[in-house]
C-alpha cells in the first residue's frame, strides 16, 4: 500500500475517536506521516499518533465539553457580572485556563498595562482563553484571531464573540505547518511553546519566528498538570531565554524588549519588538 493510502486509513482510525474526532487534519496529517516513517505498522503508527496528540492537546481536557449547554449558560447569563462569572466557571473546565484562574483578576491588567490600544489579536493555541476577553485591556474595536486544533470549541468560540460584540475570527489548523499569517498588536501564546517543543523538537522557535505581531506575551506554567511545581519556574526560564539567545529574536531581523513577570500559577515574558 502507497504511504498517501496508508496515511489516509490513519487519519480515519484517529478520528474515528471521539477524543480526536473534530481535531484539525492538517495536524494528525504532519504527526501520522512522522510515526508512519518511523513505526513498523500502521497500528503503531496511530497508537504513536495519538499519543503525540495526546502531549499538544488532549492532555489539558478532563472531560468532554457539551458546547451547546455551555453556550445556553452564556446566552442565559442576566447581567454582565453574571456572564463574568459563566466565563470564569466554564474556564475550569480546560487545565491551561482553570490554573489561570486565581491570577485572572491580576494577569492581564499586569502584563499588558503598559501597551498602547490594542486593535489586534492573535491567540496561539488559544484553547478556552478567548472566555477571558473580559479581563483584558482591549480596545473596543479589536479583531480577535483565534487558532486551535479543535474544530468544536471553535464553532463554540464563535458563537461566544458574537455574543459578546467582538470581532472574532476561528482558524482550525495546524499553527506548525500553517502558522498565523496575520499582522496583529499582540499575540498570545500563553503554555503553549512546552507542549509544541515536546511533541517535536525546535518547534518553539519556529513558531516564535512565523509570529508576526507586535508584542508577544509568552507564558509557561509554573506547575505541571499533576500539581508538582519544584523547579518548573528555572527550568521555563531558562528554556525562554534559551530560545532567545539561540536566534528566536535574531531570526526576526528585529531587536527583543523583554519584560519578566512571575505570577502564583505561571511564568510570563512580554516581548515587544522594534
Amino acid at each position: 500500500m502507497s504511504q498517501n493510502l496508508l496515511l489516509e486509513d490513519l487519519v480515519t482510525a484517529v478520528t474515528q475517536s471521539p477524543k480526536y474526532r473534530t481535531i484539525a487534519p492538517d495536524l494528525i496529517r504532519r504527526i501520522g506521516t512522522a510515526e508512519l516513517a518511523k513505526r513498523g505498522s500502521l497500528k503503531e503508527a496511530v497508537k504513536g499518533t495519538k499519543n503525540k496528540l495526546h502531549q499538544v492537546g488532549g492532555a489539558y481536557w478532563d472531560t468532554a465539553v457539551d458546547y451547546p449547554k455551555a453556550l445556553t449558560r452564556l446566552q442565559n447569563a442576566a447581567n454582565e457580572e453574571t456572564r463574568r462569572q459563566t466565563c470564569r466557571n466554564l474556564m475550569r473546565l480546560h487545565a491551561s485556563t482553570r490554573e489561570r484562574l486565581p491570577i485572572l483578576d491580576e494577569f492581564y491588567a499586569t502584563t499588558l498595562a503598559g501597551l498602547p490600544p490594542i486593535h489586534s489579536v492573535v491567540d496561539v493555541a488559544c484553547g478556552l482563553n478567548p472566555l477571558a476577553i473580559p479581563w483584558m485591556p482591549l480596545a473596543a474595536d479589536v479583531v480577535y484571531h483565534a487558532y486551535d486544533i479543535y474544530g468544536d470549541m471553535l464553532v463554540f468560540l464563535q458563537a461566544y464573540f458574537g455574543l459578546v460584540g467582538v470581532n472574532g475570527r476561528i482558524h482550525h489548523q495546524d499553527i506548525l505547518s500553517q502558522p498565523p499569517a496575520e499582522p496583529a498588536d499582540l499575540a498570545l501564546i500563553l503554555k503553549t511553546l512546552p507542549c509544541l517543543e515536546q511533541a517535536e523538537k525546535g518547534a518553539a522557535a519556529r513558531l516564535l519566528g512565523s509570529i508576526q505581531a507586535r508584542h508577544l506575551l509568552i507564558s509557561y506554567p509554573a506547575h505541571s498538570l499533576g500539581g508538582r511545581g519544584k523547579g518548573m519556574v528555572e527550568n521555563y526560564e531558562a528554556q525562554f531565554w534559551g530560545l532567545v539567545n539561540d536566534g528566536a529574536a535574531a531570526a526576526s531581523g528585529r531587536s527583543w524588549h523583554i519584560t519578566r513577570f512571575e505570577f502564583a500559577t505561571e511564568l510570563a515574558f512580554l516581548v515587544t519588538i522594534s
